[in-house]
């Protein structure tokens, strides 16, 4: 029968091996059990099984030998390895010799043939790969409205110089947007230098931007090149710049205005030609009533914004998104890519990911090293995203998901919610509208239920970008 996998089953404790041979007795796997290993080796050569269990301590030749031998001569075939002795030594020991998943005793009979019927569809899933998706963006992927409206701002800022300020959330994919935005300019040739105001010491931020010169302070052993040196000619990304104190702030002011600076301990002033684009996720327009934020400095970066969505503002991204990670993760570890199953693609649609693409990212990196086959369904997510119970209300119930997003806000001390929500909240439908309406802003304003005025004042306060076409 073309469709039976053969399993071969290698232990030295028969009740093991009658527990499994019991379990695995299904109408498409043929059991082959062994209680010796150098037994099994011979006949595994003879007739290579679709996968192997094997035990770690056995007399003669042991289970970590026979996986060695297996991977020199079938590297493909899947290995199960038990073993009643659950260690990191045993575990780590397993998989670095290639085996497909590690399995310690006791185990559930149930989860063993669960594994076990992955480890066929791998097998399988080997014999006859599957493409792996092509013609991924390596920069930024986006289908969705809101993400459209960020690549018409890229398009539209290609030939300029001009100051860009970039608003969302920790995660957004702020860096990746101001790379974009360089890669387009006529800057490209130049150099591109990020730096995150929120990883800096306040005591050494002037030094990393302006530079120093030799004895400025202790430690200062000799003359150093700031960022805006090293920039110059091309952008300066200025990531969390929020977060930048006062005293730093004034003389970021004075190189915006200027163009010169001098190095900290310096009397020589020092000119550059730098573009700068600006990043936070914080309120600026808050900091600035709080005394936070010059209110002169954010007019001054203010000039153009590009606000960038949620990842949950952008579901349809997702899939395609996973895709572009799980390749670049597997490019990384030099390991295979693996692929979402139609269940774990829905599954990852549906979450709140409140991480951002961030945690795609790691989320893809991590499932490269632990899903054990080519195919990731939804029980090889971590346990974290597991849960349907967060993915309800991101599907479904649009109110009870607003409200969990307030409670966690507030509880995590956040103020001023409606100032953060409402625009956003309306930023939302206006794009909504406008999709369904390929872009009609009368009849978009008509859906909405406001005024052809109302919708043109929000778009230009909202969406600036669009408000030029």
């Amino acid at each position: 029968m073309t469709d039976t996998a053969r399993i071969v089953i290698v232990d030295d404790d028969r009740a093991i091996r009658w527990v499994l041979e019991r379990a695995l007795a299904q109408p498409d796997l043929e059991v082959t059990s062994f209680d010796r290993a150098d037994t099994a080796l011979d006949d595994i050569t003879r007739h290579p099984p679709d996968v192997l269990l094997t035990d770690i301590r056995m007399p003669g030749l042991d289970g970590l030998e026979l996986l060695a031998r297996i991977r020199e001569s079938n590297p493909d075939m899947p290995v199960i390895v038990m073993t009643a002795h659950s260690d990191l030594d045993s575990a780590v020991a397993s998989y670095q010799g290639g085996a497909f998943e590690y399995l310690p005793k006791p185990f559930d009979v149930d989860d063993a043939l669960a594994l076990v019927r992955r480890a066929v569809a791998h097998a399988r899933e080997r014999r006859a790969p599957a493409a792996v998706p092509e013609g991924l963006s390596a920069e930024i992927i986006g289908e969705a409205p809101a993400m459209q409206e960020v690549f018409r701002a890229i398009g539209r800022l290609s030939q300029s110089h001009i100051t860009v300020l970039i608003n969302g959330e920790s995660g957004t994919g702020k860096e990746r947007v101001a790379q974009a935005l360089h890669q387009h300019s006529p800057r490209r040739a130049n150099p591109f230098i990020a730096l995150n105001m929120a990883a800096i010491p306040k005591d050494l931020m002037e030094s990393e931007l302006f530079g120093h010169e030799k004895g400025a302070f202790t430690g200062a052993t000799a003359q150093r090149r700031g960022r805006f040196e090293q920039s110059d000619g091309g952008t300066l990304f200025l990531d969390e710049i929020g977060d930048m104190p006062p005293d730093t702030q004034t003389r970021l002011l004075r190189v915006l205005a200027d163009g010169e600076f001098y190095r900290v301990g310096g009397h020589t002033p020092v000119r550059v030609d730098v573009r700068i684009i600006a990043a936070t996720h914080q309120n600026l327009e808050r900091l600035v009533e709080d005394g936070r934020f010059r209110e002169d400095l954010f007019h001054r970066l203010n000039v153009i914004r590009v606000h960038l969505p949620r990842l949950a503002e952008r579901r349809e991204d997702i899939p395609r998104l996973a895709q572009h990670f799980l390749a670049e993760a597997a490019r990384e570890l030099s390991t295979e890519t693996k692929v979402l199953t139609k269940d774990a693609e829905e599954h990852l649609t549906r979450l709140p990911w409140p991480g951002n693409v961030r945690q795609l990212e790691n989320t893809c990196r991590w499932l490269t090293v632990m899903a054990s086959g080519r195919e990731v369904l939804v029980d090889d997510l971590p346990p974290e995203l597991r849960d349907v119970e967060g993915t309800e209300a991101a599907s479904g119930d649009w109110r009870s998901a607003f409200r969990e997003w307030a409670d966690r806000a507030l509880a995590a001390g956040h103020t001023h919610l409606l100032e953060e929500a409402v625009p956003d909240f309306e930023r939302i439908l206006i794009e909504t509208a406008l999709k369904h309406t390929g872009g009609r802003k009368g009849e978009a304003a008509e859906l909405l239920g406001w005024g052809r005025n109302t919708l043109t004042r929000k778009v230009k306060v909202l969406l600036p970008a669009l408000a030029e076409d």
